[in-house]
């Protein structure tokens, strides 16, 4: 009777220390996410869609605590493997599946994996090799997806085989928790004291480059140097290492009150229901990313890499991508 009594206050200290922990706002946004433990708010996101292995075997992820939200498939004997720049990671389920539906032999064998580009070349450096917690493996890719200009300096360095394949382009946002409780409504707002901004890493993630553009593009040097330097100094601005994870996770714990990405990035998040809306750029100072594709010059399966290269830049993948707000690539220039 005595344990059972302890019960309550001991759940109580529990929910005390997750508001500590998360703050009152990252409460609220699990409990708007329709998950009383939080479970919702953590990736993977797609439930087991993002995986086309036909046998799972023994399925155990814990959300928050045991997934590997950005590896995809199966590695006993792929026919296809892709390594794409993770801020679509959405869109690839669909794509696959539509991909074997056109080419049968391919189904459940294809591997991919969605993370940063700049971490994806550098896995191909090291030979395809990657750490992921407790598990190391290698495999080397078909093919290798990120922006226009990342494929052909690695084209130029003879990592991948010529051509660049562009396909879509997108545009930048500003990711906010619903309802918007900090009231950003511009890129110069960014620059408050005390605002909490999680952004992306230049190191790793080359959609840092982009934003930074945007921001001296509406505020000159002085706003860029104040969330890229200021804040980050002051730690009011927290650095990423894989945006189209972190971000809209910091959002929904309450732990950041913005953040700039990709526009898809927030219609995904806003079309599985989280707690996720985004505040518009102007086009005067927003940025076009242009995405593309090319085979790797050492692919193990090089047949397989021009079927989904051919397969990236048809309608049909192409109006998969536009129900996340890319457009279709019509010789556009980043910028």
């Amino acid at each position: 009777m005595q344990r059972e009594a302890g019960r309550p206050a001991r759940r109580a200290l529990r929910l005390v220390c997750a508001a500590v922990l998360l703050g009152a706002p990252g409460l609220a946004a699990a409990a708007d996410a329709g998950a009383t433990d939080g479970a919702a708010m953590f990736p993977p996101w797609q439930h087991g869609a993002s995986n086309d292995a036909l046998d799972k075997g023994v399925e155990f992820t814990v959300p928050g605590v045991d997934v590997l939200a950005d590896f995809h498939g199966s590695l006993t004997d792929p026919k296809l493997v892709l390594f794409v720049g993770g801020n679509y990671f959405f869109a690839m389920p669909p794509l696959v599946a539509a991909f074997e539906r056109q080419r049968p032999e391919y189904q459940g064998r294809i591997y991919y994996e969605t993370l940063p580009p700049g971490v994806l070349a550098e896995q191909m450096q090291r030979g395809g090799t990657v750490t992921s917690g407790n598990m190391t493996w290698t495999v080397r890719p078909d093919a290798y997806f990120a922006g226009l200009a990342k494929v052909r300096e690695m084209i130029a360095s003879g990592v991948l085989a010529a051509p660049a394949v562009p396909y879509v382009t997108n545009m930048l946002t500003i990711m906010v928790p619903r309802g918007n409780p900090a009231h950003i409504g511009r890129l110069q707002d960014l620059a408050q004291p005390g605002l909490r901004l999680a952004m992306p890493n230049p190191q790793f993630e080359g959609v840092a480059r982009q934003i930074r553009r945007s921001l001296v593009k509406a505020g000159g040097e002085a706003l860029a140097e104040a969330v890229y330097g200021r804040k980050v100094r002051d730690g009011s601005t927290v650095l990423t290492r894989i945006h189209h994870r972190q971000t809209p996770l910091f959002l929904m714990q309450g732990r950041a009150d913005a953040g700039v990405t990709w526009k898809s990035e927030a219609v995904f998040q806003e079309s599985q229901g989280h707690p996720i809306e985004d505040v518009p750029i102007p086009a005067a100072d927003n940025a076009t990313g242009v995405y593309a594709g090319a085979m790797a010059s050492a692919a193990p399966h090089p047949e397989a890499a021009r079927d989904w290269l051919r397969f990236i830049a048809s309608p049909v993948a192409l109006a998969i991508f536009e129900r996340y707000g890319f457009r279709p690539y019509g010789g556009e220039n980043p910028k």
